[in-house]
């Protein structure tokens, strides 16, 4: 039985790939050394999974800032304002892509379906020039193979890249990208025989936008691309990759219909009923490569209903033909559990990063082979009992409250208007009141401040002294600006989710749970483990001593339950929305308490408010009902004359959402 990993994270696992790269755009480090500390992780990361066992190694999903920028240079489409004149790709106008220059803005970036990761949107018209200008697919294949390491080259499918992109700027916003596809096929084309005559086996087409709502045409586009490539594929096992949600009857008929294809990756996590589609009919002599480990959350995978899941599919597609696999690539994920120190052995169990999951997948695949490793299995059970079991997980009292919510704590008990009314006679604030968005400048200084508290370096009340100081400064500044609404400016808080969650209950944090968010940018999202309250106020003390330093109003600044929940690893032992509303009730604790100190006026930030959030029709509705049920929780029960007000403010945001509020 085989195994296969549909990707890996590049960050390295102490993050060595970040501070590489910037040291290398403040020119502190060579080309050579950025290249140096990317072959060593390529290296590492390949040699680490051949030791597991895997058997279908990807290569090329290490990228210097993004897969879809990667392709976009292997496709020439470099947008004219770089000023690249043809030729192989160098990290100077790769960079200027990702990054912008001191002349020219860098390209779009958006958020990588309902992940937190972000990708460089390419820009496309008709007059696009298309040339093969990076050879990087085959230059890290030859690499791997140097090393005794025979991978499976990954390529963003075509189909897939077109409906990520967009027009460019002055291109009619009617204009079809698929009208492209008979373009780009022939670099594709050359690609797939450069990779041939080095020898590679098998080629990986991610297409990830199988699981959108996609129309007829656009499916077409599929079928047409994949008949054209039949042929320069022919001699390759071809594996076309979907993940993060299930695909519809038509797009799964699409896809098994597709030519000159040998195999088919399928996300069995997030899909569920994809495997009543596998049930109901699968090609014969094809292979299912069965996405049943996460590759989008930390937990520890429960490899007896795994393997149940596999057996039963073994039966549909024949033991021969089915290969173990993560449901995504491994990039959601933080790199080694090895890594964390600090976490106590009852959670520590419960998780599994991405090192971790690569074990996960080669157990499961020795176990359907007859060479199941018993201790790993039974320890792995042992978790898993202790999670359902452990008082951490499970809070009777948060349950109650969030069981004995009614419709009517989803509403504000008067109208807007008069609320409306109420707020300004309580407030008298001018009819365009001025304010800011919360946040001021993070110093070196108050970082060097809060880091030497939290090691104890100085004392508490240096601490709350300190911080005083700056608040006093910004209030000043505002007051000096004639700002009406003012702000703290929060500086006793390090990430707007982290200060959040080490105050609420059922939380956990890592030291070096790092996930690549975008190019150099990683996140340590927390681990969202049980039950969810708030064991006391939260930002009271700061927003109460802030407010006595003026007579304007002060904002109390929260952030939300829907940013706190998107922004986390969240518990899959029960719905996403059930954690929400739990969540929700706490930032209620926390409004109320703020508006019993005289805070009248309470902002909460909803970064995580965007579009693109759920990946279709359907599920933006069944989102849409609970993110709402979620917002009006927090605020329903303050008095009329307190102003809550809810801030989306990074990206496009979702205004059906917001609307609905």
């Amino acid at each position: 039985m085989a195994s296969h990993i549909v990707g890996y994270p590049r960050m390295g696992p102490k993050r060595e790939l970040k501070f590489a790269l910037e040291s290398f755009w403040d020119k502190k480090s060579s080309a050579e050394d950025l290249q140096k500390v990317a072959a060593d992780l390529r290296s590492a990361i390949w040699k680490q999974m051949a030791d597991a066992g895997i058997k279908y190694i990807p290569s090329n999903t290490f990228s210097y800032y993004d897969q879809v920028l990667d392709a976009t240079s292997m496709l020439g489409a470099v947008p004219p304002r770089y000023g690249w004149n043809g030729g192989e790709i160098r990290f100077d106008t790769y960079f200027s892509m990702a990054r912008g220059n001191a002349s020219v803005p860098a390209m779009e970036m958006t958020k990588w379906f309902d992940t937190n990761y972000h990708f460089i949107v390419p820009e496309l018209g008709p007059d696009v020039n298309f040339s093969y200008a990076s050879h990087k697919a085959v230059d890290e294949y030859k690499e791997a193979k140097s090393l005794g390491v025979d991978t499976v080259p990954v390529l963003v499918g075509p189909v897939s890249y077109l409906l990520l992109s967009k027009p460019a700027k002055g291109v009619e916003k009617t204009f079809s990208v698929l009208s492209l596809l008979p373009k780009i096929l022939p670099i594709y084309k050359e690609v797939i025989s450069e990779l041939k005559a080095a020898g590679a086996s098998w080629i990986q087409f991610d297409e990830p936008t199988l699981v959108l709502d996609l129309d007829s045409h656009q499916l077409q586009a599929f079928t047409a691309a994949y008949a054209d490539l039949e042929s320069a594929l022919s001699g390759l096992n071809v594996l076309i990759d979907t993940y993060f949600a299930d695909l519809t009857t038509e797009a799964y008929k699409t896809l098994v219909g597709l030519k000159g294809v040998t195999a088919y990756g399928l996300d069995l996590v997030r899909g569920t009923q994809t495997i009543d589609l596998v049930k109901a009919g699968f090609p014969e002599g094809k292979y299912l490569f069965a996405g049943v480990v996460d590759g989008r959350n930390i937990w520890a995978n429960d490899l007896a209903s795994s393997l149940s899941t596999l057996q039963r599919l073994e039966d549909i597609v024949g033991k021969d033909k089915l290969v173990v696999s993560t449901s995504c690539s491994l990039l959601h994920t933080a790199v080694d559990l090895v890594n964390e120190t600090k976490l106590d052995d009852e959670i520590k169990s419960w998780l599994a990063f991405a090192a971790q999951k690569v074990v996960e997948v080669n157990a499961l695949a020795k176990a359907l082979a007859g060479q199941k490793d018993e201790a790993f299995f039974a320890a792995n059970a042992a978790a898993q009992a202790s999670r359902k079991s452990s008082p951490r997980v499970t809070n009777e009292a948060v349950q109650k409250a969030a069981a004995a919510l009614k419709g009517s704590d989803h509403r504000r008990a008067t109208n807007v208007s008069a609320r409306l009314d109420a707020q300004q006679k309580k407030l008298n604030l001018p009819v365009l009141p001025t304010t800011t968005i919360g946040s001021f400048p993070q110093t070196l200084e108050l970082r060097r401040v809060r880091r030497e508290f939290k090691a104890n370096k100085i004392s508490e009340d240096n601490y709350i002294k300190a911080i005083k100081e700056e608040i006093k400064k910004v209030v000043d500044l505002q007051e000096e600006l004639d700002i009406d609404v003012l702000v703290h400016g929060e500086p006793e808080r390090n990430d707007m989710v982290e200060y959040f969650g080490e105050q609420l209950s059922g939380f956990a944090f890592t030291v070096n749970g790092w996930v690549q968010s975008y190019g150099s940018r990683c996140v340590k999202p927390p681990i969202i483990y049980g039950d969810v309250s708030r064991p006391k106020p939260m930002t009271v003390f700061w927003s109460s001593t802030a407010q006595s330093m003026t007579q304007r109003p002060m904002k109390g600044m929260l952030t939300g339950p829907v940013t706190i929940l998107n922004w986390s690893f969240v518990r899959n032992d029960q719905p996403r929305f059930e954690t929400c509303y739990q969540i929700a009730l706490a930032i209620k604790d926390e409004v109320e308490d703020l508006e019993k100190a005289g805070i009248n006026v309470i902002q909460i930030d909803e970064a995580a408010l965007r579009e693109g959030l759920p990946l279709r029709k359907s599920e933006h509705a069944f989102y849409l009902k609970w993110a709402v049920h979620s917002f009006r929780i927090t605020n329903c029960g303050v008095q009329d004359t307190t102003q809550v007000c809810i801030s989306p403010y990074s990206f496009h945001f979702s205004y059906s959402l917001l609307s609905h509020h």
